[in-house]
């Protein structure tokens, strides 16, 4: 019968981290320049800083690396010498160092923050198109929840509930993120969409030389975004928000120019498109109405029950394939839970709105990185 396993332990006086991560942080920071590129900033209010601004807002990185969005997380890394080397500090900023330069940043740090992550997505990432050869470039709202605060910004999201309501532009079947922008929780999605829209085209283009396709919810159903797309010559595959139209109308219009199919008993689905004219633009318009007369579970209805989904695309491929290239637009909601929960980037850490934008930035770069590091792994 084997024995049991017998254990030596031996103290040793080196030193252990359980963050290890720093080190790869460090070297794509390092990479692309991250540090000479941030103190190229002038803040008048901190024109000689002790610390400089690359040393702080890169340890601010690392604790959003980490998944520790908050000043006071710092505490326990003062000492510890693999952040110190990984990020080439001096020393560790203290907690009140980084409250105090990034809230008196005042959004002078963002655009150098946005352009350093789109380099390092440009220079190590290499975004992938789907089978049908077209780059994705998915925008997306997600709420961030704040409720319980009174910080600058924090309204009623359409979630109903308190907090913000951040847009964002993934790209790749990867999901790099190329662009971001904090926004308050009562903003509509649409608010200035076609701006972020046209700077975000702009970012993706410089990740991929590749045909981009850029995918929007309903929320974004606007002629705007649509214009954008035609003046930028990208692919677009936009829901459309049926708002006040007639499921009926639909169902009639459906059976006349669609596919019918029958995927079980009690289920009939038609498909289709056609072209129409919106403000001198030639636009298909893809459809999928659905008629249920038995529920999945077996149950008659007394009433038909229909499903209208429709798109507005410049694709020119089969609709099955549309239909599908837009569900492949929920993997959205997989790269916002990774923000969210894996980061735990929701509750931002500042009570001001400039502040928590920065942040956000700052995070999205640490997105990015994480991203890369992962798909170096695989």
């Amino acid at each position: 019968m084997r024995s049991h396993t017998r254990f030596q332990i031996r103290q040793v006086d080196a030193e252990l981290s359980s963050h290890s991560g720093l080190a790869l942080l460090g070297d794509l920071m390092q990479a692309c320049e991250f540090k000479r590129e941030v103190d190229k900033v002038h803040l008048l209010r901190r024109p000689n800083p002790e610390l400089r601004h690359g040393e702080v807002l890169g340890t601010m990185t690392a604790l959003l690396f980490l998944g520790k969005p908050d000043y006071d997380a710092v505490k326990p890394f003062h000492e510890d010498l693999l952040m110190r080397k990984a990020l080439g500090l001096p020393r560790v900023p203290s907690a009140e160092t980084l409250r105090d330069r990034l809230e008196k940043a005042d959004h002078l740090f963002d655009d150098v923050v946005r352009k350093l992550s789109g380099d390092v997505v440009r220079r190590f990432g290499k975004p992938t198109a789907g089978s049908e050869g077209f780059v994705p470039l998915d925008i997306d709202v997600t709420p961030f929840d704040n409720s319980g605060s009174h910080k600058e910004g924090v309204s009623r999201t359409y979630h109903n509930r308190d907090g913000y309501a951040p847009i964002f532009a993934y790209i790749g079947q990867e999901g790099y993120l190329v662009n971001c922008e904090l926004r308050e929780g009562k903003t509509h999605s649409q608010y200035q969409g076609d701006r972020f829209l046209d700077e975000s085209i702009t970012l993706a283009r410089q990740a991929t030389d590749k045909p981009l396709l850029v995918r929007m919810d309903s929320a974004h159903d606007d002629l705007d975004n649509i214009k954008v797309c035609f003046r930028r010559k990208v692919k677009y595959l936009i829901k459309r928000n049926i708002r006040s139209e007639d499921p009926q109308a639909w169902l009639q219009t459906a059976q006349q120019l669609g596919v019918e199919t029958q995927p079980r008993q009690g289920k009939r689905v038609w498909t289709g498109s056609y072209f129409t004219e919106r403000d001198g633009l030639t636009l298909r318009l893809v459809f999928e109405v659905t008629e249920r007369t038995i529920d999945r579970h077996g149950q008659m209805l007394l009433l038909p029950e229909l499903e209208v989904n429709t798109w507005w695309t410049s694709l020119d491929c089969d609709v099955a394939t549309i239909i599908q290239l837009y569900h492949q637009h929920a993997t959205c909601e997989q790269f916002h839970s990774e923000l969210k929960g894996d980061m735990d980037l929701e509750r931002l850490p500042s009570g001001k709105f400039a502040t928590n934008n920065l942040v956000l930035l700052l995070g999205m770069f640490a997105y990015n990185c994480l991203r890369l590091i992962g798909q170096s792994s695989l």
